[in-house]
């Protein structure tokens, strides 16, 4: 793991797997995962469509993130969090994270990402900055509830989470907008 991996300082846990029909893992975003917000031509902020399987034995709820380490702003940009997801279920759909949370299942809710909105922002990486790489991950968690309120930030959410992470998933993304 590389300096700027977010999960380099976290305790070792059980990994298990997340897969996407919408972004496939050391790919590219599609156009559709670009954010429409920050003006990227073609963006449309759709959150991935996401599966996983083989979550470690004691799951009771599961984290969504998306994170951009490369982004230049000395703590890197949260895109999209997402808590409280029962543990019966194992995928989200495409557009889940938009405006309401329309496609996430009942008792999961949405924090603010990094540009103040509760929902899915796209990737936008400030044009000739180079490629940047978005954490896609799922967590596994030992509780039902993480306890966090919604109006809590994804960095609370993530230090809530630091002792009751079971298992994690991830996939890599990556975007870049031309100079």
């Amino acid at each position: 793991m590389s300096a700027n991996d977010p999960f380099a300082r976290h305790p070792e846990v059980a990994s298990f797997t997340v897969t996407s029909t919408t972004v496939t893992d050391g790919a590219a975003w599609s156009p559709d995962q670009y954010s429409g917000i920050f003006g990227v031509p073609g963006g449309k902020d759709i959150s991935p469509q996401l599966s996983w399987h083989g979550a470690p034995e004691g799951t009771k709820s599961y984290v969504v993130t998306v994170y951009d380490p490369d982004a230049p702003t000395g703590s890197g940009f949260w895109h999209w969090a997402v808590a409280d997801i029962p543990a019966a279920v194992t995928e989200l759909p495409e557009g889940a994270g938009d405006d309401t949370g329309s496609g996430l299942p009942e008792g999961a809710f949405q924090l603010r990402n990094d540009a103040g909105a509760a929902r899915f922002i796209g990737a936008a990486p400030p044009a000739g900055h180079g490629p940047h790489r978005y954490f896609v991950a799922v967590h596994a968690l030992d509780v039902e509830s993480i306890g966090v309120p919604a109006d809590a930030t994804p960095a609370v959410l993530g230090f809530t989470m630091f002792g009751h992470t079971l298992g994690r998933a991830v996939l890599i993304a990556t975007g870049e907008t031309p100079a």
